[in-house]
């Protein structure tokens, strides 16, 4: 397991300090983290990192995923839609079993701990089944700026009795809700096997064995295949790119066992391949294979985030760190990480050629690429990195539990 002093050489001694101090009151404390799912996605990385580093500084840390049903999970993917702007039929029965799922949790799931942390709407119900003896923090990683109404008004109803709600980015704090609302930016763990440093052998044996070919430059986006991150419109771009240079695309992203409708987005993205682009020219991935994820970012020209709605972006931390450029969508989180020809570029998502010029003039330009790398990954040193995470929970579980 890591601890907090491997970050040292990476973030340096007084970032180090400073978390054990900010630690000092809080020893002995029980925290306990739920969500969904212990794999696939931003959310179950970030607790792979946080809960172990919370125990080592003192904190008596744990984390449960709730136990679901596929119907849960269906209801719950569309209400993920919804919250980032989807019509929804919200029906009496899909508020029964949602609400139903996370009682028959709470049945078997005893909660006794100094403070309780929910991640996204998935478990967001468990509040009301339990005596309320403790402080019950809301952390919603979606882009909550212009949420489907019904469903806000719906859900609002359970946030209400939680005493603080965290979300990633100022767009997304609500006028109508009246909590504490505090904002924690995602990060990414530099020491894990999908963000350590990986050797060139290593990067060419990943590719190989997975059939990526590096004879000509090489475009990446590395996200679920889902319909708010866009794969069909990624094709779309690719074909124009290549109009102009030759090169490959690889779209690679994992099944998340939450996320029923990944492999439905994946059967078009493949139709749409098929339908577009020459034989080999394209590559679909569906792997959890953290090293090959590593090696994809380090050995591509340009790593793509053509998202229509995000929450933050995660994808682009990992490749900024790798000093690879990026192309993404002007949306949700991205631009906090991304300045506009400073140290990548933006689009709107919908501008296909925008997106397409952008990744030429980085192809055509090595030097440009090569800046923009290096203020890329200052700017994750700075910002983004799961010490800083660590030290976001430790003041806010100082202020709640004196």
């Amino acid at each position: 397991m890591k601890n907090l002093s491997d970050y040292r050489k990476i973030v340096g001694d007084k970032v180090i300090s400073e978390i054990y101090k900010r630690a000092r009151k809080l020893y002995g404390r029980r925290i306990l983290q739920i969500n969904s799912t212990y794999l696939g996605g931003g959310v179950a990385e970030i607790l792979n990192s946080l809960a172990p580093l919370m125990n080592d500084v003192g904190i008596d840390a744990g984390w449960r995923i709730i136990r679901g049903t596929p119907d849960l999970f269906s209801i719950t993917k569309k209400f993920h839609n919804a919250l980032q702007g989807d019509p929804i039929n919200l029906t009496e029965i899909k508020k029964k079993l949602y609400i139903q799922s996370n009682e028959d949790f709470s049945m078997y799931t005893h909660i006794n701990h100094d403070c309780v942390i929910i991640n996204d709407p998935q478990p967001l119900p468990l509040i009301q089944f339990y005596k309320k003896r403790q402080p019950w923090i809301w952390r919603c990683h979606v882009d909550l700026s212009n949420p489907n109404e019904i469903l806000w008004e719906f859900l609002k109803g359970f946030i209400l009795r939680y005493d603080i709600v965290i979300v990633s980015n100022k767009k997304y704090q609500k006028e109508d809700l009246p909590l504490e609302q505090r904002i924690f930016h995602p990060v990414i763990d530099p020491l894990t096997p999908k963000n350590m440093d990986i050797s060139n052998k290593d990067t060419l044996k990943y590719l190989k064995k997975f059939g990526v070919k590096i004879d000509k430059p090489l475009i990446t986006q590395i996200s679920r295949f889902d319909k708010w991150k866009d794969p069909e419109g990624v094709i779309e771009v690719f074909k124009l790119v290549k109009e102009k240079i030759d090169c490959r695309l690889v779209l690679c992203g994992s099944m998340a066992h939450d996320d029923p409708e990944g492999i439905k987005i994946y059967q078009k993205v493949s139709q749409k391949v098929d339908n577009l682009i020459k034989k080999g020219d394209v590559l679909l991935i569906t792997s959890e294979n953290n090293i090959l994820v590593n090696a994809l970012q380090r050995s591509s020209s340009v790593i793509l985030q053509k998202s229509i709605k995000e929450g933050f972006g995660l994808t682009v931390t990992e490749a900024l760190w790798k000093e690879t450029p990026v192309v993404a969508s002007n949306v949700g989180g991205i631009p906090l990480q991304i300045e506009d020809g400073e140290n990548g570029f933006l689009a709107d998502p919908y501008d296909k050629k925008g997106f397409a010029d952008r990744i030429i003039e980085i192809l055509k330009y090595p030097d440009l690429a090569k800046e923009f790398g290096k203020r890329g990954k200052e700017l994750v040193k700075n910002n983004f990195l799961i010490t800083r995470l660590l030290s976001d929970y430790l003041n806010l579980l100082n202020d709640l539990l004196k």
